[in-house]
């Protein structure tokens, strides 16, 4: 049996793509099959067009912090990167248009975008090192569980509602402390909403990494009277 690890966000483990083709195919009365599965292997949809743009507007970030030296441009963008992290997910599953590049690229493009981000703005020195390396850690943690779980047989632990709001209280708090840093009339407050997202989001994310210990344990022992 085969599994791939999902990384979306929070969600630890992996999905079983052990599935046949024909499994994910719908037939009608009439034998005509549905195009589930033909949407399913292409490439070129619109949620991954998104993915793509988002990785490619990386590179201008990284520009305008450190070429245009314009941190407010910088958080702008950043903050509609991270506003439109939803969109790509969500745009897949009302139309129809998951495929399995999606599946790989969606979660792939919210780390690197995550990532990078949150290194630059360290080495601008808008944010501190300490927060910097105590978020890049929690994910490597998760990442580090995920990948054992994975290797244990588990297929996924669910994302929890905690996880949820330290994701969305570190998208914002990021740009806001970038906008902080830079020469506009509200940067101060900028500054101080930022923290008000920092310090919660980052106590939530390590609260709900460790939940994620019984829930993954819970899960290896269903995998394991499963099998």
């Amino acid at each position: 049996m085969k599994y791939k690890l999902n990384t979306t966000k929070d969600v630890v483990g992996i999905t079983d793509t052990s599935q046949p083709e024909s499994a994910s195919t719908d037939v009608s009365a009439k034998g005509t099959r549905s195009t589930t599965a033909v949407s399913h292997y292409r490439i070129v949809t619109i949620p991954n067009v998104i993915s793509v743009t988002r990785i490619l507007c990386i590179p201008w970030f990284c520009w305008l912090l450190f070429g245009a030296e314009n941190r407010w441009y910088a958080a702008l963008l950043l903050g509609t990167l991270g506003a439109t992290d939803w969109v790509d997910g969500w745009w897949a599953r009302r139309f129809n248009a998951i495929s399995e590049l999606g599946k790989l690229l969606d979660p792939v493009t919210d780390r690197i975008v995550f990532i990078v981000s949150t290194l630059t703005i360290g080495l601008d020195g808008a944010a501190p090192w300490w927060l910097i390396i105590s978020v890049l850690a929690r994910d490597v943690l998760i990442s580090v569980g995920g990948v054992t779980l994975g290797i244990l047989g588990v297929k996924q632990v669910d994302v929890t509602w905690w996880g949820k709001c330290a994701t969305f209280g570190l998208y914002f708090t990021f740009p806001l402390l970038l906008a902080g840093a830079s020469h506009i009339s509200a940067a101060s407050v900028s500054h101080w909403i930022g923290w008000l997202f920092a310090i919660p989001s980052l106590i939530l994310s390590y609260f709900s990494a460790f939940l994620y210990i019984p829930l993954g344990m819970k899960a290896l022992r269903k995998s394991r009277s499963d099998d």
